[in-house]
């Protein structure tokens, strides 16, 4: 298997709050070694919808990720800056390609 992707949407009229909060996340976060990448995207056709798209080496490296007390608690402060809850999207990567 090539990886993990987990896409995380979200809707929220505080994006700048969130994207304070996600920076100092990873200001606060040593190298984890967990092999994370990720994209924020924002959904032009719904304004204030958007999209993390985390990449992980593995799913056992994203579970490890989830299961951080960290990650828990920026989590529930993430929530708290959305206007509803956010949709997971777990997958697994079976290929991968670049032009």
């Amino acid at each position: 298997m090539a990886g993990f992707i987990q896409i995380i949407q979200y809707s929220t009229s505080r994006i700048d709050e969130v994207q304070a909060l996600a920076q100092e996340r990873m200001a606060q976060q040593p190298e984890s070694g967990s092999g994370i990448r990720g994209i924020v995207s924002a959904d032009r056709d719904h304004p204030n919808r958007y999209f993390v798209i985390v990449e992980f080496d593995s799913y056992e490296a994203a579970m490890e990720n989830s299961n951080r007390p960290e990650t828990t608690e920026f989590s529930k402060k993430m929530g708290a800056l959305c206007d509803g809850p956010p949709t997971f999207h777990n997958l697994d990567v079976i290929d991968r390609w670049e032009q």
